[in-house]
């Protein structure tokens, strides 16, 4: 028996190949599991909490509005995004006029158009 241990130990082919089936075996099981978890939770309808719902105020829609600019504040030195009134975003204020602005006529508002220009 000893002379079969001392065969064993000095081939060196039976730990290594042990821990080679061993690996792959937990391979194995670990995408079975995560193939099984696909599969239930694919198999499952969501709950009712989990579905989207309407707001309360009903459907959102989306609005279009000029927006004043808000005027900078003078004298203080240079203002970081976070020391302005509205963080650097646009102001609060809705435009009295709704008109959108456009170009000049004539012109075709882009740069370097070769065009006579509005002026």
């Amino acid at each position: 028996m000893n002379t079969a241990w001392m065969e064993m130990a000095a081939g060196g082919d039976a730990p290594g190949f042990g821990f080679v089936v061993t690996g792959l075996a937990v391979v194995a099981l670990l995408l079975g599991a995560f193939i099984l978890g696909v599969r239930l939770k694919r198999r499952r309808p969501p709950r009712p909490e989990e579905q989207p719902r309407m707001p309360d105020g009903g459907p959102v829609r989306e609005t279009r509005e000029q927006r004043e600019p808000d005027a900078m504040p003078q004298g203080r030195g240079r203002l970081t995004p976070h020391e302005l009134k509205t963080h650097g975003n646009q102001a609060d204020r809705t435009s009295a006029s709704q008109e959108r602005p456009r170009w000049n006529e004539g012109s075709s508002g882009s740069f370097g158009s070769g065009g006579p220009g509005g002026g």
